[in-house]
């Protein structure tokens, strides 16, 4: 009698579990397998973190000759190739299922689409934010030898360093969510890669080289050192950009504005590339649920 009561209530309880589905932390387990499942996974983490290394060793040691010579004034200078590697694997990993058709499976086991965004952005913000805190430790590696070799003391603790360390990490997992973010929405590999080297690097160039009418008016001759800086249309442009603005996160609060763009300050070029990824992922989701999965 018990025994037959009880039957009936654990098929129940199957039912409903059947229908609710996999929980979000067996998404998000689901996700790091097939991340970490990757060979390019792997090879982005030494290669991103090497290439920061060296090019930082190297911009070290070319300014050593400087006077008043910082070896941690250097520390960023690995990011101008580093960041390549986590925005180009974040767009692998968002248009990669569609690529190879794994969506199919992906969405008959969870049919709603937004757990699975939710855990693929955490898992690739997790990741970024491990290789940003190595590449952030591959930089200050870097520099130990050549302030030793010219007798310069080198301690991260000390003075902006800390705050630019951080940034440089945070930096790092914001490009990794990002391009997952542009892969996901265009879900082609190849155009998704060059719009986001586009929208990174190609497009803060042009900004930096197109000189349009000041915003604020041009400053008057001879005051030009006391007046407070000219914002022009390209410098505005050029801040909002997510590259330009994720410049400003591994920068000193006390270095100022970029020529011709406003003032944002890291914690500002932080929110704008925040402000990216969240309105690219949500523009993702939104595909996703309202479109056919195709």
């Amino acid at each position: 009698m018990s025994a037959a009561a009880t039957s009936p209530t654990r098929s129940a309880a199957s039912a409903v579990a059947v229908r609710r589905g996999p929980t979000f932390a067996g998404v998000v387990a689901s996700e790091w397998t097939k991340l970490a499942s990757l060979r390019s996974t792997w090879w982005t983490l030494v290669v991103t973190v090497g290439v920061a290394g060296v090019l930082t060793y190297l911009g070290a040691s070319a300014s050593s000759a400087d006077t008043g010579f910082d070896p941690l004034a250097d520390v960023t200078t690995g990011l101008l190739l580093a960041q390549i590697g986590p925005l180009v694997l974040g767009v692998l990993a968002g248009a990669g299922e569609f690529r190879t058709g794994a969506f199919r499976s992906t969405f008959t086991t969870v049919p709603r689409r937004s757990p699975v965004i939710a855990a693929q952005a955490v898992v690739m913000a997790g990741f970024g934010l491990v290789l940003g805190v190595l590449t952030a430790l591959a930089g200050v590696v870097a520099v130990l030898p050549v302030g030793a070799a010219h007798g310069v003391p080198v301690d991260p603790t000390a003075g902006a360093t800390p705050g630019v360390l951080l940034g440089i990490v945070l930096l790092m997992a914001g490009f990794a969510l990002l391009g997952l973010a542009i892969g996901t929405l265009l879900r082609r590999t190849t155009p998704a890669v060059v719009t986001a080297l586009v929208v990174v690097l190609v497009l803060p160039m042009m900004t930096m080289m197109v000189g349009d009418p000041a915003v604020g008016g041009a400053a008057e001759p001879g005051f030009a050192d006391d007046a407070a800086p000219v914002v022009t249309v390209a410098g505005a442009i050029g801040a909002f950009l997510p590259g330009n603005a994720a410049q400003l996160m591994a920068m000193p609060a006390s270095s100022g504005p970029m020529p011709g763009a406003p003032d944002l300050g890291p914690v500002g070029g932080g929110l704008v590339l925040a402000a990216w990824v969240l309105v690219l992922l949500g523009a993702a989701t939104v595909r996703l649920r309202t479109r056919d999965v195709r």
